[in-house]
């Protein structure tokens, strides 16, 4: 017992810490607080376990993650959701697929207007060549669509508001340093980069939300919401037509981006997902490229993304360049190439829910094909108007239904999100090679625009076979690969 009370009078007297009494400047005793050293002598004394003394660091650590922990939980959506099959229509259902459409309007219509930059970045400021220029365009598009593995999966996650309201902010930031803008770099780095990854925080989460409210009815739901592209590629030349004589470069960019943020904080305020999140799931499904009919689609769509493009990039520079047209006609071509997208992706959209959208979108493919052959026979400023028009609609076309029928390839809707991004991210690739291999080939060919047309025909060609092996493997996995007259 003593040699107990020595053991613990020994250690107590190496503490570095203060005893229980301790005398005052009057020399009176105090009481002081007991250190946490010897009430842990005190335990192990009594025989109890010891536990580790949590540093400060340590309790940073954990009231850090707490806070970080309660802010996500405040805007990731609710695991309360009701998962119940989707409503396939209604008020609020519909209302979904116009604020998709004001999306797409924002995102899609500005970039199907880059025609009119290009034109006017290789003319006006002079800041490159036109396949230079190019990649301008692509690099935007190639961000948008490679962003969707991260943001489809943050929908997937609960984590749609946030990532929309970063990707909002990242584009407003893009657009209104564009109007500041004088150099190649600036331009690269403001519009390629910026708003393309803005752009890419937004598009493919906002796709798959507004699919999962529909099944039935998916297809005319989309088509509402990728007319959009063609409603934006008239009102931003429109905007660019009218102010650019008057304003100027600066103004009229920020008159564009004043009316994107106009539409955001609608689309940011009320589109709501409808799924509860789902919590476990990696950024990239490797299982789904076990599936044929998945990966073969996805090969389909890099050939026609690889070429759908080069139409709207190099009109107006085949206006300008080759046929000695004005600002004003280069303009007024693309107006009409996206004006004509309306009946392209509405009226096409809605036949598919009768006909299926594989059925639909293989004869478009098909056309688009012969158009970028037929090109090659446009001679005078008529002609190019009558291609203009066609290329349009069957471009077009191949934009509403690409989505349509790659959110059909996935049964389960809660991988909607997971599944569109990783398409979206493939064909990215094509996006960001196609228009500047157009442009390379008009450069070695000395302003000459056949290869780039040839180009642009053969690849849509190849798309269409590789579209009817797809047809085939969803037949086979239906067992009716024999029956040709089917709905798909």
């Amino acid at each position: 017992m003593n040699e107990k009370k020595t053991s613990s009078s020994s250690f107590s007297s190496t503490s570095t810490t203060s005893t229980v009494a301790e005398q005052n400047d009057l020399g009176l005793p105090e009481l002081v607080p007991k250190p946490e050293t010897e009430d842990r002598v005190d335990d192990v004394e009594k025989g109890a376990p010891l536990e580790p003394i949590k540093s400060s660091a340590s309790r940073k650590s954990n009231n850090l993650t707490t806070t970080l922990s309660r802010t996500l939980s405040k805007v990731r959506t609710s695991d309360t959701l009701d998962l119940g099959p989707p409503p396939d229509g209604g008020l609020h259902a519909w209302m979904q697929a116009v604020l998709g459409h004001l999306l797409i309007f924002t995102t899609w219509g500005f970039i199907n207007s880059f025609g009119l930059f290009q034109s006017y970045y290789v003319d006006n400021m002079q800041i490159g060549s036109p396949s230079g220029v190019a990649w301008i365009g692509t690099i935007q598009v190639f961000i948008l669509f490679g962003l969707g593995c991260f943001s489809g999966r943050a929908l997937d996650a609960g984590f749609f508001r946030l990532t929309f309201v970063i990707g909002a902010v990242i584009s407003m930031v893009g657009m209104f340093m564009l109007s500041l803008c004088h150099n190649y770099w600036q331009v690269f780095l403001a519009q390629g980069v910026c708003v393309g990854i803005g752009f890419g925080l937004m598009f493919v989460p906002s796709l798959a939300l507004v699919s999962t409210y529909f099944l039935k009815n998916r297809s005319t739901a989309l088509g509402i919401m990728v007319t959009g592209s063609a409603i934006g590629g008239l009102v931003f030349p429109a905007i660019a037509e009218t102010c650019l004589p008057s304003l100027g470069f600066a103004w009229t960019v920020r008159i564009m981006a004043f009316v994107q943020l106009a539409c955001l904080v609608l689309c940011g305020t009320f589109l709501k997902p409808r799924l509860p999140p789902r919590k476990a799931g990696p950024v990239v499904e490797w299982s789904a490229f076990r599936e044929l009919p998945y990966t073969l689609y996805l090969m389909c769509g890099f050939f026609f993304f690889w070429s759908v493009y080069i139409g709207f990039f190099y009109v107006s520079t085949y206006a300008h360049n080759v046929l000695g047209g004005s600002q004003s006609l280069s303009i007024n071509l693309l107006l009409v190439m996206n004006g004509v997208g309306v009946l392209g992706r509405l009226v096409v959209n809605f036949l598919a829910t009768y006909t299926g959208p594989i059925n639909m979108l293989w004869p478009f493919i098909v056309a688009t094909g012969i158009m970028g052959y037929s090109w090659i026979a446009v001679h005078d400023v008529t002609g190019l108007w009558v291609f203009a028009c066609i290329y349009g609609i069957t471009a077009a076309a191949l934009q509403g239904l690409w989505p349509v029928v790659l959110t059909s390839l996935t049964t389960n809707p809660k991988k909607a999100g997971v599944r569109a991004g990783m398409g979206f991210a493939w064909v990215g690739f094509a996006v960001l090679t196609g228009p500047p291999i157009g442009g390379a080939l008009i450069e070695m060919m000395h302003g000459s625009f056949l290869g780039c047309q040839v180009f642009a025909g053969t690849s849509m060609i190849i798309s269409a076979g590789l579209l009817g092996a797809t047809r085939w493997a969803v037949l086979r996995q239906r067992r009716m690969q024999w029956k040709w007259i089917v709905k798909v």
